[in-house]
């Protein structure tokens, strides 16, 4: 009984004394603010920009488009084809038609005027004659050409083929025109024909 009452006696005595210290000692504890981590602050400051966050209206706001403009670059407009060109023909640039001249009584051309009326031609016949022969040798009987060995007055190309008109066909002009006119008839028709070949060639 002794050793019961003892038992009971060193419990309380054991309550008493951890009993009123335990208990500040846990109050103490509560008390001591727990220490303020970075996590911690930065959990803080989540939380508090959340909630004001959280305040504002939940409705998504519209975004207008008055603050900017949408650039669209322009397609190059086609270039125009120029247009074809239009050749116009070629215009025959008319020949010049020599005047009538009447000759010099006597003369080499006063000759060959007379000529050429008796074969039937008219005074532009004589015409086209005159401006043909002055371009060959300007009316000369001794007219000579050393590049080609034409000679006389219808620039016979030998001279000796005039001897067919005469044995004088150096000298006389009435020879030379005599067998310049047959050439001009058997080649070209007309003086006119041979002075147009002669126009456009140079020769006849």
């Amino acid at each position: 009984m002794l050793g019961v009452f003892a038992a009971f006696a060193a419990l309380g005595f054991v309550i008493a004394y951890v009993g009123p210290t335990g208990l500040a000692v846990s109050q103490a504890k509560a008390e001591v603010a727990p220490p303020l981590t970075l996590y911690a602050s930065s959990l803080g400051d989540v939380q508090t920009h959340t909630t004001e966050a959280s305040a504002v209206s939940a409705e998504p706001a519209e975004l207008g488009r008055g603050g900017y403009s949408v650039y669209v670059k322009p397609k190059p407009k086609p270039k125009p084809k120029p247009p074809p060109v239009v050749v116009a023909p070629a215009r025959s640039t008319p020949r010049w038609s020599p005047p009538f001249v009447a000759p010099n009584p006597g003369t080499a051309q006063a000759i060959a005027y007379d000529m050429v009326k008796a074969r039937g031609w008219g005074d532009d016949e004589f015409a086209c004659l005159v401006s043909l022969w002055n371009r060959e040798s300007g009316w000369r009987v001794n007219a000579y050409n050393a590049g080609s060995g034409a000679y006389g007055i219808p620039q016979a190309l030998p001279g000796s083929k005039m001897g067919s008109a005469g044995a004088d066909w150096a000298t006389n002009p009435a020879t030379q025109i005599t067998w310049g006119l047959g050439y001009v008839t058997g080649r070209y028709g007309t003086p006119c024909g041979a002075w147009s070949h002669s126009q456009s060639t140079g020769w006849y």
